[in-house]
């Protein structure tokens, strides 16, 4: 009885560790669209995807927020296009202590956020405010940009160049 009762428990410990708690990813809904735009070029913007359009390679001009842990702010739009399925925009695990991002009209900062899906001609790029945060005053910053199932590592030089 007493065996039974352990196996019991410990199958219910395991099954208790193995469920772990869905990360919940903010939705920017389509009325914070700030601005539309007909190139994903223009600025030197990178098109990722087919569909989204991503700040330049090398952002300079970081600026102090004297808030930590975030003491470092970017400002960069992102753009997508419209009629595109949802897109995932993300900081790979490794750097969630080192980065954050933001876009949208959403407060605060955080590891992903979900761009819905909105509808237009296929001609137009729905653009969003935002931009990456940072505890140090630089760094190269990865970002994973998912859409319909594909996705990209798309590294950003934030007050200094990647190598």
């Amino acid at each position: 009885m007493r065996i039974a009762a352990a196996a019991i428990l410990l199958g219910l410990t395991a099954t208790t560790a193995v469920e772990a708690r869905p990360i919940t990813v903010p939705i920017v809904p389509c009325d914070q669209i700030i601005l539309r735009i007909r190139s994903g070029h223009a600025g030197g913007y990178r098109i990722v995807l087919g569909v989204v359009s991503v700040p330049p390679a090398r952002l300079i001009q970081i600026v102090p927020t004297h808030d930590r842990p975030w003491a470092y702010w970017r400002k960069a739009g992102l753009a997508v296009r419209a009629g595109s399925p949802p897109v995932t925009v993300s900081v790979p695990a490794a750097w969630r202590r080192r980065a954050a991002i933001t876009w949208g009209n959403r407060p605060g900062t955080g590891s992903a956020l979900r761009i819905a899906s909105c509808r237009g001609a296929k001609t137009v790029w729905n653009a969003y405010a935002g931009g990456f945060y940072l505890r140090t005053r630089s760094a190269c910053v990865p970002l994973r940009i998912s859409v319909a199932g594909r996705s990209r590592i798309v590294r950003f030089g934030l007050g200094r160049p990647c190598s």
